[in-house]
């Protein structure tokens, strides 16, 4: 490979992992293997567990306990697992019939299974890849950490298996998005920062709440935004059971407590005042809020990308400006964590 068609590629993998999912399935069916396994595990979604692993980081440093190569392993492992929690979400989606040429997932991204365009060795030999990075970052922290790691690796797993593989999956009957938010929060964050430093920490739950909460958000506008879909082929998520009035009720208040609870975090002393950073996000967060508020449109605006997603797509643009700025609050934290209200 020359180094000029290195440098093409690597802009095509890149390109994965930002903007707002895909380029049309014809355009990905011209792609190399690479970036079409990339565009297959939703990577532009990625974000969200590499903004956890980073609060872990940041945390543990804030409290003086931060160790690079452990950060690097946790990163690259919740990472690596969230590539493979989307395409198993997407086999079982596809195995239960859920992920039919008219469903919303086959429209907004390109499906690994359904879609033709990726070929079942590329996804066999990504999936392989996939899975001995997780076991062997999976294998170091239980050499190092023992029974914690053990205890966080069982629980991250159960999640994800009972999260769509389980008879009974957790999404089907309104557990889904407590379950990511249990995730992405005390999971994600709470075990990096026991992973990185050997112990669990209080402060670190309480600051994965916030961000938790994001996620959630994210998922839940997406549910919304399918629900009509999901109620047909019986099931039952949130929304589905709550009713779409009811569920973008829940959503706005899940984006107003986001900067609610960090506000008081910061005024108990669990966050310092840098925290406050996040009200950069407030636009963002009124726009998600203002957009919820009304019925989704019948049809997408002119150059609209991501229909039918409508309501995940505020949210998602949301939690990445306020998840950034979050990480911004917790670096200044880290240099400075003596100073609290």
């Amino acid at each position: 490979m020359t180094e000029e068609s290195l440098l093409v590629r690597s802009k095509l993998w890149l390109g994965a992992f930002t903007g707002f999912y895909r380029p049309g399935i014809e355009e990905i069916r011209l792609l190399d293997p690479v970036s079409k396994f990339l565009y297959s595990a939703r990577s532009v979604i990625l974000v969200i567990s590499a903004q956890a692993a980073i609060i872990a980081g940041l945390l543990a440093a804030g409290d003086r306990e931060f160790d690079a190569v452990r950060f690097l392993l946790v990163l690259v492992g919740l990472v690596v697992a969230h590539m493979i929690s989307n395409l198993s979400n997407d086999y079982f989606g596809h195995r239960r019939g859920h992920d039919t040429p008219d469903s919303p997932r086959m429209r907004y991204t390109v499906h690994p299974l359904a879609s033709g365009v990726l070929d079942p060795r590329v996804l066999a030999t990504g999936l392989a890849i996939l899975a001995v990075i997780g076991t062997a970052v999976t294998a170091y922290f239980i050499v190092e950490r023992g029974w914690l790691a053990v205890a966080f690796a069982a629980a991250a797993i159960a999640l994800m298996l009972l999260y769509d593989a389980a008879p009974i999956p957790l999404k089907s009957i309104g557990l889904g998005e407590p379950a990511v938010f249990l995730v992405w929060g005390p999971l994600m964050v709470g075990g990096g920062y026991a992973m990185i430093t050997g112990h669990v920490s209080s402060a670190a739950f309480y600051a994965s709440i916030p961000y938790g909460l994001g996620v959630m958000a994210i998922l839940t506008g997406k549910h919304i935004d399918q629900m009509d879909f999901d109620a047909g082929k019986g099931n039952r998520t949130l929304p589905v059971l709550l009713g779409e009035r009811f569920a973008r009720v829940l959503n706005i208040a899940t984006i107003v407590l986001i900067y609610a609870i960090t506000a008081v975090l910061t005024a108990l002393g669990q966050l310092t005042p840098f925290a406050a950073i996040i009200a950069v996000a407030l636009p963002r967060a009124f726009r998600a809020v203002s957009v919820m508020s009304r019925a989704r449109p019948a049809s997408p605006p002119a150059g609209y990308v991501g229909w039918p997603l409508w309501y995940h797509r505020v949210c998602l643009e949301h939690n990445r400006r306020f998840g950034w700025l979050y990480i911004l609050g917790l670096a200044a934290g880290a240099v400075w964590p003596s100073v609290r209200l």
